[in-house]
């Protein structure tokens, strides 16, 4: 044990005892036994490179392969150039750190400063932040944003992300801001309730663009009445339907928020993603996180340097805010690849490539007897069909390799992207059908 930690016998004992432990083991007893490893012992030899590689190989081979992921909810399948992640994984963006340092740090700050631009430029808003962790991360520090002293309610959608619901309640906990659900009708935030909601102690609107069953809210109709109100408003936005519809800024929100997972970020099994944050001019100083500002050095030369820091925790601590400091900066970095290289032309032409092929696909489904959309409106590329047998719909077309859209009660939601081919989509129909036909 001694080998791996830097406490001695008579340490480890002190601790246990103090915990009213008798062993180690009993420090590990709730996790099952089937999920532990004991420590190797001395006659087992490490492996060879070659051995190695030899058993990631064959662990990797166990991983499911899909031809085609109908599967969104939050993130999803788009094709990425395979020239982003050749320029993300150059090592002077994989060795560079927290950019404290600004004379040790211009490359860093360099990069940070065009994310935020392209942020801006995408949202219509007037400042960014450097980003935060995921979409659900970006929501829950928004509504804290916009907390004052008369104001400590969230109001938040229904029909938003449940797990971005779930973080902003549990943020709420931590900073004593009740965060209040207004109730969905036919899959949209429903407008008549949000006006009787909009009390004298809510803070912030949040509503989710398009929002979780893939239908697109009437955001000017929802933002009209909360600024009646006095109240701030919060766009959760899928940053490619950017390409499509109006930004933040159109729509007179105070906070545009979201994740840049779209952008060049693979699925990878639900992360690392990358949030990012967008507000106004007077909301500037409440934006937490790390900025990056442009300036000149004593030569007059462009600098960058991190600016308005006494916002962070670490400087302000109990006073701030805020206790987010950090952020995924190579995630960010990779979307920022996938932007310039892409282009406006090429962002808009994956939109319009996802709307017509998800636009397709549910007019095949809606033929097959049994299948129907569930909520009648405008959508983008999600959106959810009642089906007879959902379960069965699932491991049927898994067993053609094919990820399903998310099962949800009595139906499905389903997600296309650039990336399914007219002769894939109908195949699926096909096993829908059969399926339903068997029902």
């Amino acid at each position: 044990m001694s080998r791996y930690t830097p406490h001695t016998q008579e340490e480890t004992r002190a601790m246990l005892t103090s915990l009213g432990l008798s062993t180690l083991d009993d420090l590990f007893q709730d996790i099952p036994a089937s999920v532990r490893h004991g420590l190797p012992g001395e006659e087992q030899k490490g492996l060879t490179q070659m051995e190695t590689m030899q058993a990631m190989e064959e662990l990797a081979s166990r991983n499911t392969r899909y031809r085609l992921t109908l599967r969104g909810a939050g993130c999803y399948d788009h094709f990425i150039p395979p020239i982003v992640p050749q320029l993300a994984n150059k090592k002077e963006f994989l060795s560079a750190y927290t950019p404290y340092q600004a004379e040790l740090s211009q490359g860093m700050l360099q990069a940070i400063f065009e994310y935020q631009t392209l942020i801006c430029e995408l949202t219509g808003m007037d400042v960014s932040n450097a980003g935060v962790y995921d979409f659900a991360t970006a929501a829950a520090e928004s509504a804290v944003m916009c907390r004052d002293r008369k104001r400590t309610a969230a109001l938040v959608s229904a029909a938003a992300h449940p797990d971005t619901l779930a973080v902003m309640q549990t943020y709420g906990f931590g900073t004593n801001t009740e965060v209040r659900v207004v109730p969905q009708k036919n899959g949209r935030t429903d407008l008549i309730a949000l006006q009787a909601m909009l009390t004298d102690d809510v803070a912030s609107l949040y509503v989710q663009q398009p929002n979780f069953f893939g239908l697109l809210e009437d955001v000017p109709a929802l933002f009209e009445a909360a600024r009646a109100a006095g109240v701030k408003c919060i766009l959760g936005v899928n940053p490619m339907t950017l390409a499509l519809l109006p930004g933040g800024g159109e729509l007179g929100a105070d906070i545009v928020c979201g994740d840049m997972q779209p952008f060049g970020l693979p699925m990878a099994y639900g992360g690392p993603h990358a949030g990012f944050m967008a507000c106004t001019q007077a909301m500037l100083r409440r934006l937490p996180g790390r900025i990056a500002g442009q300036t000149a050095d004593a030569q007059g030369r462009r600098a960058f340097v991190l600016t308005l820091q006494a916002r962070e925790q670490h400087i302000r601590r109990e006073k701030s805010s805020s206790n987010i400091c950090t952020n995924h900066a190579h995630c960010a970095l990779t979307a920022s690849i996938y932007l310039t290289y892409m282009g406006l032309q090429g962002i808009t032409a994956v939109a319009e490539s996802c709307l017509s092929k998800a636009h397709y696909f549910a007019e095949e489904l809606c033929k097959i007897p049994g299948v129907s959309l569930r909520y009648e409106g405008e959508f983008f590329h999600e959106f959810v069909t009642d089906l007879p047998d959902p379960a069965a719909v699932e491991q049927a077309l898994h067993r053609q390799g094919v990820l399903s859209g998310l099962p949800v009660e009595g139906g499905m939601l389903w997600c296309v992207t650039e990336k399914a081919s007219k002769t894939l989509l109908d195949s699926v129909v096909n096993v829908v059908r059969e399926v339903c036909e068997h029902a």
